[in-house]
């Protein structure tokens, strides 16, 4: 008698159609280009804030505090069983059939699918934070947190209220004004932001994160492939008008360190954030997989987007209008339908414009590394409008051979 995880992976042929997964954030103004229908995004009640966050291919789940709901941020499998369509965790699947979802090589290593992606899509822009490394997110049973983003035009018509990023800190400040920033924050705005220098951000382009970097990500809809890890602190005390409360300054804190301002500091990476050369270590412009023409005379497009990281990588594909073309990756893939419609192996995929809370799509499906690397045909059934996904994997991609 075959299991549910296992149905679903023959249904697919090898793909497995996720639901769509939406995160509220207490703190954050939704942007609502995430395409939620417009009644939904408080659909989950005013304490819990406005879904600004969809989550694909997840694993992880959401850390939102005490009213976080039951499984939040977790992806489910839709399949068939007896004439019924069910759900499935997606984590439940891989624990279960473990290489055959995401490849030996990855189970042997991880015994886990070891990222997710996301949009995230606020209204504004988010405070000054930073991302523990291994290290540090260790000593709060946490796996440390690089990360990735990518701006798709397709969900960026226009950029929010404050369309620039601020990274690192700038060259020439002392570790004493941050830390005096730090021993500040409920003091009413503490100007961390002042020692930081932001980049406007451009549609089609993007941003590599590395853990131990401070951070305040613009209002742009953002695309952003991470390893599978919820751990941040908030160094920021004031953004927006909005006050941020100074629990989260210490998210992330051993219990046995909090009010420690040194261990704060620690957590900087001072050489990574001071960094003169921040456009030419970290901006990320994307990268055609092979000479654009070549790719164009074979019906597609195919593009490294995120590329900068060994925990994840990430890239944009594009099936130009009435093609078929079969697509071949060594490693299992997490895909976002942007743009189109068509068939995908056994799937129908399309793009939603408007999405009701609770319903399901054909926009989201995992790939298994078995299926990626005998190849995914896909077929554009518009003689007009192209095709576009996004695709994300894990770590250490084979296919992953830049000169950077």
């Amino acid at each position: 008698m075959a299991t549910l995880a296992e149905k679903a992976l023959e249904q697919g042929k090898g793909i497995l159609r996720l639901t769509p997964t939406w995160v509220p954030r207490s703190f954050c103004v939704p942007g609502r280009r995430i395409k939620l229908h417009p009644d939904d995004y408080y659909v989950l009640g005013g304490e819990r804030g406005g879904i600004d966050e969809r989550w694909f291919s997840s694993t992880t789940p959401a850390e939102n505090g005490p009213l976080t709901g039951k499984n939040e941020g977790l992806s489910h499998v839709v399949l068939e069983d007896d004439g019924k369509e069910v759900q499935i965790l997606l984590k439940d699947v891989i624990d279960e059939l473990k290489g055959e979802i995401i490849g030996d090589r990855l189970w042997d290593e991880f015994k886990s699918w070891p990222m997710y992606s996301k949009f995230f899509d606020n209204m504004g822009p988010l405070p000054h934070h930073i991302h523990h490394n291994d290290e540090h997110a260790a000593k709060v049973g946490q796996k440390g947190k690089p990360e990735a983003y990518y701006f798709p035009p397709q969900v960026n018509n226009h950029g929010g209220d404050f369309p620039y990023t601020f990274f690192g800190i700038t060259p020439g400040t002392t570790k004493e004004q941050i830390k005096e920033c730090l021993m500040n924050f409920a003091k009413g705005d503490n100007k961390i932001t002042n020692y930081s220098s932001a980049f406007k951000l451009e549609p089609g382009t993007g941003w590599d994160v590395p853990p131990g970097m401070l951070h305040a990500p613009g209002s742009m809809c953002t695309y952003e492939p991470q390893k599978a890890s919820d751990v941040f602190a908030m160094y920021q005390s004031l953004v927006n008008e909005a006050i941020i409360p100074e629990e989260l300054l210490w998210k992330g804190t051993p219990e046995d360190r909090k009010g420690d301002y040194d261990q704060l500091m620690e957590v900087i990476d001072w050489e990574l954030n001071t960094d003169p050369n921040m456009l030419e270590t970290r901006f990320m412009a994307p990268i055609p997989v092979e000479p654009l023409e070549e790719m164009e005379a074979k019906g597609y497009i195919d593009k490294w987007i995120c590329y900068r990281s060994d925990a994840f990588s990430a890239k944009e594909l594009t099936v130009l209008p009435g093609q078929t073309v079969t697509i071949k990756d060594s490693a299992c893939y997490g895909m976002i339908m942007m743009q189109g419609h068509g068939k995908m192996g056994e799937w129908d995929i399309e793009t939603p414009s408007l999405i009701r809370y609770g319903q399901l799509t054909h926009d989201e499906y995992f790939v298994t590394e078995k299926a990626a690397k005998e190849g995914v045909t896909i077929t554009n059934l518009s003689s007009t409008d192209p095709i576009v996904m996004l695709k994300h994997f894990g770590p250490e991609n084979p296919d992953l051979q830049l000169n950077l």
